[in-house]
């Protein structure tokens, strides 16, 4: 007989993905969240589909060297939530994170501490953890964010297949507790807004009505996407590139890595201290790392390329300076149209 339910929430892909659905990048700085409400609703949500009482949330994300930050320690004290940090190096690379989601689900798996594993992420290397898990008798459902039409955001081919069943949060739970950044959010750099936690100050929507989720809606495997891939003579050898295909509209290309960049570039104004701004530009033609990987994981999303080819990667970072330079130091107050 089943009895209780798990959450596994990958917080790199939860923020990044609603801040994609909610703020058009995903640059987690771009968007604040109430974190209280969000919990409470991720158990709800796993509760209401397998009828199963959850035993807790095991949130994974990355600290500074290990330790956690103001915000994740605030997220640590959430009932029914259990914080597990890998760590961010030097370069802002996350480091860990995967590795603890699939030896926690592993060894939860071992001790039966739950019948049923609900996975909040997207990430391909969490497939084999899947697999393990599944080995020992647990059921493991994938709980995907959902992008502006509704549909999976960001969850790999392999992971799908693996899972015994992928379910889609609902949208408008999304909508309701994340919120884009506001300019006045940046008044004390670092410091988690009372918001975010259930703060009382925090208005309700006055009409927007109660989200609401019907239990097991599960998604079937999108059609195969057909890219339409012309190739072009390489300009250094004057034959076919091997190995992968060139995009022929290059006009198109430009148009679509520099929209990116500008979304990325006025989100993350709206989270950056003043210092932040000029360690930016004194740190040219470096771009830094935290805003490199967003613009790798937007135009991926832009383009439903799951791998960027080199030439799309240094035509980005090429027209990151570009752009900035058109643009000046886009208002952080202008608004970005979705």
């Amino acid at each position: 007989m089943r009895e209780r339910a798990a959450l596994y929430v990958d917080a790199g892909y939860l923020l990044s993905a609603s801040a994609t659905r909610v703020a058009g990048t995903s640059l987690r700085g771009a968007v604040t969240v109430d974190y209280a409400e969000l919990a409470a609703a991720l158990i709800t949500h796993a509760e209401a589909s397998e009828g199963l009482k959850v035993l807790r949330i095991n949130w994974y994300d990355a600290g500074r060297h290990g330790t956690p930050s103001l915000e994740q320690e605030q997220i640590a004290l959430l009932p029914r939530l259990k914080l597990r940090l890998g760590r961010t190096g030097y370069d802002g690379e996350q480091k860990g994170v995967d590795l603890r989601i699939g030896l926690d689900m592993l060894t939860h798996a071992r001790n039966g501490a739950a019948d049923v594993f609900f996975l909040v992420s997207g990430d391909d290397d969490l497939t084999e953890a899947v697999e393990e898990a599944q080995a020992h008798g647990v059921q493991v459902t994938v709980l995907a964010i959902p992008d502006a039409a509704g549909n999976p955001h960001g969850v790999s081919r392999h992971l799908r297949m693996a899972a015994d069943s992928v379910e889609v949060f609902d949208g408008a739970i999304i909508d309701a507790l994340v919120e884009r950044r506001a300019v006045a959010d940046t008044a004390v750099a670092g410091a988690p807004s009372p918001a975010m936690f259930g703060g009382t100050h925090r208005p309700a929507p006055a009409t927007a009505p109660v989200p609401t989720f019907t239990p097991n809606r599960r998604v079937s495997e999108p059609a195969p996407r057909t890219p339409s891939h012309e190739v072009v003579y390489s300009s250094a050898t004057g034959l076919p590139p091997t190995g992968q295909a060139v995009y022929l509209d290059e006009a198109k290309l430009t148009e679509q890595v520099d929209e990116v960049c500008r979304r990325v570039l006025s989100a993350w104004l709206r989270s950056a201290t003043p210092e932040a701004r000029e360690a930016l530009d004194a740190g040219r033609p470096q771009i830094p790392r935290d805003i490199d990987r967003t613009l790798l994981v937007d135009l991926s999303d832009a383009r439903g390329e799951y791998d960027l080819t080199d030439a799309m990667r240094y035509r980005l970072r090429e027209r990151f300076w570009v752009v900035r330079d058109e643009d000046g130091m886009p208002d952080p107050s202008a608004e970005v149209a979705s």
